[in-house]
């Protein structure tokens, strides 16, 4: 397959030996291109029109911007590009919430290379990848009678700040990691305590826990 017609891949992780890595298994692909790559959600934002890529490996945590708002910016200024996302966590954390805010696929970083690349050229086709047990998730939820769990009513920001707090960290350590003040920190905090109908952080841990939101 000539350059012309490959898939040509952008790679957005903020993890120079991820990128290596994924580099180095793509290039053992006759049909796939690496076009560029990013270590920031900005430099993706500015580099990927560049690149003229066909697909978007973009990672669910950067150090700038979390990596759905990313995949939402893009997605405004380029409904058609296969956006496929890579994260360390499980899917049942981010997966659907990526899918929704229009991700073509999504896979944790321990998949194999060859499921990468059987990924890559999926969504490329312009279908959508899902693993087996992600796959079994989805037709729970469109199933009758599925309930939502209360904190599939967070936004993406405030559903992250659960995770970052159940995971012991202060709102001062949230706001300087997410680049965001306390004060905004703290809105958050109360704003998702109260969807959750939950009065203390101590429970709001207890909550991730009990539904495997946190390691």
């Amino acid at each position: 397959m000539s350059e012309k017609t490959s898939i040509r891949v952008f790679i957005a992780d903020d993890h120079a030996i991820v990128r290596e890595g994924l580099k180095q298994i793509l290039a053992e692909q006759r049909d796939i291109v690496v076009a560029g790559e990013a270590e920031t959600g900005l430099d993706a934002v500015k580099l990927f029109h560049k690149s003229r890529c066909n697909v978007l490996l973009l990672d669910i945590s950067l150090p700038d911007r979390n990596g759905i708002e990313v995949l939402k910016q893009i997605k405004d200024e380029k409904p058609d590009l296969a956006v496929l996302m890579l994260s360390m966590h499980r899917e049942d954390q981010y997966a659907i919430r990526a899918l929704k805010a229009g991700a073509a696929g999504y896979m944790t970083k321990q998949s194999a290379p060859k499921e990468l690349v059987n990924a890559i050229r999926q969504v490329a086709a312009g279908q959508h990848y899902v693993s087996p047990q992600l796959a079994q998730v989805l037709a729970a939820q469109v199933g009758d009678g599925f309930d939502k769990p209360p904190h599939e009513s967070l936004s993406d920001r405030e559903y992250q700040t659960l995770t970052m707090i159940a995971s012991g960290k202060t709102v001062g350590e949230i706001a300087k990691e997410l680049s965001l003040s306390v004060k905004t920190v703290s809105e958050y905090r109360s704003r998702l305590l109260a969807k959750m109908k939950l009065k203390t952080s101590a429970e709001l841990t207890h909550y991730a826990i009990r539904n495997q939101l946190i390691e």
